[in-house]
């Protein structure tokens, strides 16, 4: 398999460079473990806000399904889009009785002298 890069295409969405999978899969993995807040930290990942949190942990539970792990097939539909200094993305989320959801991680991807640094928006179905 061809590893995906990280391209700034303002045109295109795009599938999810496979350098910042890693990062997703943790953050996924704290929300499944009800950690909203990302309390114990991810390297590169802004802290989440206590409303941010309390809106992600809201609409997760009004969805009424559980959260699972990021299983590899998310790949298959997440998205991201250039959007001058950052990108943009999509993950979709997969819940335990249905797979894939309606629910999306929307989050933001911005270069800086570490890499990547990565922002949590909300998670929510578009």
């Amino acid at each position: 398999m061809n590893k995906i890069l990280v391209e700034k295409n303002e045109e295109d969405e795009l599938p999810i460079p496979h350098l910042w999978r890693p990062k997703f899969k943790a953050i996924v993995s704290a929300f499944v473990q009800h950690d909203y807040k990302l309390t114990d930290g991810i390297e590169n990942v802004n802290p989440v806000s206590p409303s941010t949190a309390k809106q992600i942990k809201e609409y997760i539970e009004d969805y009424g399904e559980e959260l699972i792990e990021l299983p590899e097939e998310t790949w298959n539909t997440s998205i991201y889009i250039s959007h001058g200094d950052h990108w943009k993305v999509l993950i979709d989320l997969f819940t335990k009785e249905e797979g894939l959801s309606d629910l999306v991680l929307n989050s933001e991807v911005r270069e800086n002298d570490n890499g990547y640094e990565f922002k949590i928006n909300l998670v929510y179905v578009p």
